[in-house]
């Protein structure tokens, strides 16, 4: 599976994502934003596994190897442009507006604000085309507590 997700990053911009490999894609983006300040904490690694948990129906476990792919195909992915606009052509408004709220919820883990992370989410979130407003409500639910 992981062979096929990487395969579509060199086709071409028609070929569309199935639903698995979307979700592996932005498991993928999840795992780039954690990896972002050169610290993969545990807390973040956490909050990916509960994410991918609640989002996919996984027990912790399945969750845990879902992420484990989700970090082999991160380490491999084209540069994160490239990588969001795929999943922008290939992904409901919902499940990217969704996947926004997951960023900044692994983003925050660690309770520690990177530059650098800031900037890789807003990257992501232009890219992925989800609107300022939408943004800006996903992030403060989650800074507020709402996930």
């Amino acid at each position: 599976m992981v062979d096929r997700i990487l395969a579509l990053f060199g086709g071409t911009a028609t070929e569309e994502l199935p639903e698995p490999d979307a979700r592996l894609a932005l498991g993928a983006l999840l795992v780039r934003v954690a990896k972002s300040d050169d610290r993969y904490r545990f807390s973040e690694i956490q909050q990916i596994d509960r994410i991918l948990a609640l989002r996919n129906a996984l027990n912790p476990i399945e969750a845990a190897k879902l992420r484990a792919t989700c970090e082999k195909i991160e380490a491999q992915a084209p540069p994160t442009e490239e990588f969001a606009a795929l999943i922008r052509e290939n992904v409901s408004y919902t499940e990217r507006l969704g996947a926004v709220q997951a960023l900044w919820q692994v983003m925050l883990a660690d309770g520690i604000r990177h530059e650098n992370e800031d900037a890789l989410v807003a990257l992501i979130e232009g890219t992925l085309g989800v609107s300022r407003a939408d943004s800006a409500a996903a992030r403060a639910e989650v800074a507020g507590g709402g996930a």
